[in-house]
């Protein structure tokens, strides 16, 4: 037994519908169990892989709106989230943790509004319409983010310039090696560097573990990197 809040889930697909799109889905629908070790979990893989599902799942699971933003949201700007939520049982930990948020960059700008219509003079806002993208999310990173608790990060990267995700991952490791546990779907080959970090890839119609040079965040970049002019002029060669 570990010390991470959350340790294993498990989905009882007897109550998922039988016409569910979910099981359309080849790394979801062959899930049944899944074993958290590290207190860094990514979720890898293709666009729609089911890694997004999944961790939204997992999030609402955890007691998070399905929009984002921490347990104390409660809206809805369009109710798009799966059945999944409901068939899944997390297995905690001995201890709660203290905070939380679900951070998803799909629908950040309607919890950044709610953020707005919940302050008060005790809980003033970020004001986070008023920053950039990139400086809003790092603001909520920034005032969340701590060693006890629990945060589920959905495509952190999309509004992160690469010197502002290196500036994330630091605030991730920081927090995790004060026991906040992190689930992130990602596929910024930056943050799947984090040292120690467990990585499940959803490619190959499966949920399986996998190591940093597997990814296909690195390879395909490094491809980049050290192939550029080969592979653009593959790339760009006109057949016609």
């Amino acid at each position: 037994m570990n010390s991470l809040f959350i340790q294993r889930l498990s989905i009882e697909w007897d109550e998922i519908g039988k016409s569910s799109y979910l099981k359309r889905i080849p790394a979801i629908s062959s899930l049944h169990t899944l074993d958290f070790t590290a207190n860094i979990t990514f979720f890898v893989g293709e666009n729609g892989s089911g890694k997004s599902t999944l961790l939204e799942a997992l999030a609402v699971a955890a007691g998070f709106n399905p929009e984002g933003g921490t347990r104390n949201y409660a809206f809805s700007t369009f109710d798009s989230h799966s059945e999944l939520c409901r068939a899944i049982r997390l297995v905690k930990g001995y201890h709660k943790p203290r905070w939380g948020y679900f951070l998803r960059a799909e629908s950040f700008y309607n919890v950044a509004t709610k953020e707005e219509e919940y302050a008060d003079a005790d809980h003033p806002s970020a004001k986070l319409h008023e920053k950039s993208h990139g400086e809003s999310f790092l603001a909520i990173v920034q005032k969340n983010f701590q060693g006890d608790g629990i945060y589920f990060l959905d495509e952190p990267e999309a509004a992160l310039s690469p010197q502002r995700q290196l500036t994330l991952l630091a605030e991730i490791y920081h927090c995790a090696c004060e026991g906040a546990q992190f689930v992130i779907a990602t596929h910024s080959p930056i943050l799947l560097g984090i040292p120690n970090a467990q990585i499940f890839s959803f490619d190959q119609e499966r949920v399986h573990p996998c190591q940093y040079e597997e990814t296909e965040s690195f390879q395909i970049t490094e491809m980049f990197i050290n192939h550029r002019k080969t592979l653009l002029r593959e790339l760009l060669r006109d057949e016609r």
